[in-house]
């Protein structure tokens, strides 16, 4: 939730889009067929004129991976003189977030101005209808009526929660892409991969283009066989596109979530005719082989876009895949001890943060590396801590505050202690970070992980400490 403010417009419009949260809870089990069809937000957006018809958008699926993928093909529109339109969720500090404009989040006045636009139709459609508009269809036709406004041209648009009965999922988009599939919201979505990707493969349209970076059969197939009964052209990692490491490193530009060498990529895609486009030199904003997967997603969706008439020069492309990066994403921030925040919540994510570990802390020991952990209560507590508290010296389990879903860190510590000998517990996260600083003392660093909700407080207690 976006922290109060002195704006009291704003905050009244932001308590409001809130209390339809509490509206979705009296109605049917999340995700059923009957509760999250697509006729309200349909229903919505017709009331709104359709902002959405006319919009060239790239709709993003996947588990995760989405985010930064998003990041990099919207830096890369932007580079090539695309004004472009993010519409992503969740937020991490302020719901403006979730709406940018060439980079930069809503403002607040005009936030308030799309309040001020859905709220008579959603309150006319509780009354008309029994069921209006749920948070995510307010959100969602919020964004497409933003970028309307500003004539944007294009959008990159995500999903929220799997695909097929996602509020988002009522445009007809230029391409489509998903990320990734692996094991998390199982209770909505399917308790197998390939039920997880049937949810996400809805977005599929007939004649629209999709990029799959889903290598693997039991996923992979179930894609490929929506991707064939709808007639939708599939492009998939391995087969029709791929990354791969060259071999010597690249010095990395100087910010603060840079590692002070990392390799540089060599991307192939083959091409309608059959021929291939390489484009060398691919440097990620960000380390680890999961981040170069999603290079490889985002630049074979700009690629794909390019052929279709798009106008996307390699070096616009190559300066996206650079320069695409989200806050709270392995990001680390320079210190003694240097410090890195990811919010890695799932047993993917965290298999991603410890292959990124040793770019991300060159030279750090393993003994001196400390990880503050807070995990949401509906998630797998082992799947998320055995890929981490092994290379980490020291395990300390708190929680968040800003939500009542985090899980007791007396359990996630019973669950690290399975794994690795040195944890303890520290429900306030202020003090866990003090405590993880003096046991990073020297050579060591402190990793905050486990939640997105936790790290966007860590994140905050980290800047609080900047100049």
């Amino acid at each position: 939730m976006s922290p109060p403010t002195y704006d009291a417009a704003r905050d009244d419009a932001i308590a409001w889009l809130m209390g339809r949260i509490n509206y979705e809870r009296t109605r049917p089990v999340p995700y059923a067929e009957q509760a999250f069809k697509l006729d309200a937000v349909r229903e919505l957006l017709r009331r709104l004129d359709d902002p959405q018809e006319g919009l060239k958008i790239v709709h993003l699926a996947g588990t995760k991976g989405k985010g930064s993928t998003g990041a990099m093909i919207a830096a890369a529109l932007q580079a090539a003189g695309h004004t472009t339109g993010v519409y992503s969720s969740p937020h991490l500090d302020r719901l403006e977030e979730r709406f940018a404009v060439g980079g930069e989040p809503c403002p607040a006045a005009e936030l308030v101005g799309l309040v001020e636009r859905v709220r008579p139709h959603a309150e006319a459609m509780d009354h008309e209808l029994g069921a209006g508009p749920t948070f995510f269809d307010l959100t969602t036709a919020m964004a497409l009526a933003h970028f309307a406004d500003r004539g944007v041209d294009a959008v990159v648009l995500e999903v929220g929660l799997g695909g097929r009965l996602d509020s988002t999922n009522i445009v007809t988009p230029a391409l489509t892409a998903i990320t990734s599939i692996s094991l998390d919201h199982t209770k909505q979505l399917g308790p197998t991969r390939a039920a997880i990707a049937a949810e996400k493969a809805g977005i599929l349209k007939a004649g629209v283009p999709c990029v799959s970076g889903v290598a693997d059969s039991e996923a992979g197939d179930v894609i490929a066989r929506i991707a064939s009964e709808r007639g939708c052209p599939l492009m998939v990692r391995e087969r029709d596109f791929h990354i791969e490491p060259t071999n010597h490193s690249t010095a990395s530009p100087q910010n603060q979530t840079a590692s002070p060498r990392r390799p540089s990529w060599v991307f192939t895609q083959t091409q309608p005719d059959g021929s291939t486009e390489t484009i060398e030199d691919i440097l990620p904003a960000l380390p680890g082989g999961a981040q170069a997967q999603n290079a490889a997603v985002a630049l074979a969706a700009l690629g794909t876009l390019a052929n279709a008439g798009w106008d996307l020069p390699i070096e616009a492309r190559r300066h996206g895949i650079a320069a695409g990066r989200l806050p709270a994403r392995l990001e680390r921030f320079e210190g003694v001890p240097p410090v890195v925040v990811d919010g890695a919540h799932n047993d993917a994510s965290a298999r991603a943060l410890a292959e990124a570990l040793d770019g991300l802390l060159p030279g750090t020991p393993r003994e001196r590396r400390v990880l503050v952990v807070a995990i949401s209560d509906d998630k797998d507590l082992a799947a998320i801590l055995e890929p981490l508290a092994q290379r980490f010296g020291h395990v300390l389990a708190t929680r968040y505050l800003d939500n009542p879903r985090a899980a007791d860190p007396g359990e996630i510590a019973a669950v690290a202690a399975r794994i690795t000998d040195s944890v303890s517990i520290e429900p306030a996260p202020a003090e866990a970070f003090r405590k993880a600083k003096e046991l990073a003392t020297g050579a060591g660093a402190v990793v905050f992980a486990g939640s997105l909700l936790f790290a966007a407080e860590a994140r905050r207690l980290v800047l609080a400490e900047r100049p």
